[in-house]
């Protein structure tokens, strides 16, 4: 006989009804993308959504040192000749060079302040008259309808390109220079400051009509601040716009400045003193755009966190 036994537990219909339980089926596999992709959770506190949030000064400065090697590498082994691009040593020592010696019998921080006055006036002229007339053209439609088709005709129009006018209609001095400048700053803040008042929700402006506010305090406490973000972010691009332009408007008669060192050392082929002055030109802008941005944190802290 056989030792195996039956088992002889007696099926009951609810024993007959339950299913087998299937084998436990492995969780499925996650892509290496998949997994690249899914963050941690986000903690209290934390700020959720913001494009570009986190620091990022490590990378520059290593992005920085990076190019300088590859500049100075590319130098030495004598791939690209001097007269062309002189070695990052050899700019030192044209700066160096410029700062005892100057420039054309000028030292070299009278161009760089002549030339600061003359973007940075432009500059404060083109912000005191556009931020007004932008708001009122956002916030007028006759405004608007006098005044857009001018800005938008001229925009797009290169500062060359009315320079000779310029020349013709206020001479070489000063004046033609820190015109040609504000004309490149000026469409840029007045058209940034019309769009941002359209930030304003209309909401907002019900919410304070209801309340008994005076139109000019809608536009103080309302418009205004909703406005102010985009207006300093066009005033940062108005100064790279008269920054760009300051070359343009040294050409003529022009005897110090920035611009007129680099145009007169690319005549005699002077690449050093060309570089240096580029060197320069974005160096002061970039400190203005830091000075900027942080006059942004602290007047619109709420920027990109609502």
């Amino acid at each position: 006989m056989s030792d195996t036994r039956r088992d002889t537990t007696p099926q009951t219909a609810e024993n007959a009804a339950t299913p087998a339980t299937p084998a436990a089926t492995p969780p499925p596999r996650t892509s290496w993308l998949g997994r690249l992709s899914k963050g941690a959770a986000t903690r209290p506190g934390q700020i959720y959504g913001v494009p570009g949030e986190g620091d990022t000064r490590l990378l520059s400065v290593a992005t920085i040192v990076l190019l300088i090697a590859i500049w100075w590498l590319v130098t030495s082994l004598g791939w690209v000749q001097p007269l062309f691009v002189p070695s990052p040593g050899a700019i030192v020592d044209k700066f160096i060079s410029l700062v005892q010696g100057g420039f054309t019998g000028t030292p070299l921080w009278s161009h760089m302040l002549i030339s600061m006055q003359r973007v940075f006036g432009a500059f404060l002229l083109a912000s005191a008259i556009g931020v007004p007339l932008g708001l009122a053209m956002g916030m007028s439609p006759t405004m608007r309808g006098i005044f857009d088709p001018v800005i938008e005709f001229y925009r797009p129009i290169p500062p060359l390109a009315y320079l000779p006018l310029m020349i013709i209609w206020f001479g070489i001095g000063e004046t033609s220079k820190v015109l040609l400048i504000f004309l490149s700053v000026f469409a840029p803040v007045a058209l940034g400051a019309r769009s941002g008042v359209r930030s304003a929700g209309i909401e907002q402006i019900h919410a304070a009509y209801s309340f008994g506010a005076s139109r000019w305090k809608v536009m103080r406490h309302v418009i205004l601040p909703s406005a102010m973000p985009e207006i300093l972010t066009d005033m940062r691009v108005g100064i790279g716009f008269g920054w760009t332009t300051l070359v343009a408007a040294e050409m003529v008669a022009a005897t110090k400045g920035i611009g007129y060192m680099v145009l007169s050392a690319s005549q005699f082929l002077q690449t050093g003193t060309v570089i240096v002055g580029i060197i320069l030109i974005a160096a002061i802008a970039y400190a203005f755009d830091m000075l900027m941005r942080f006059i942004e944190r602290k007047v619109v802290p709420w920027k990109g966190k609502m």
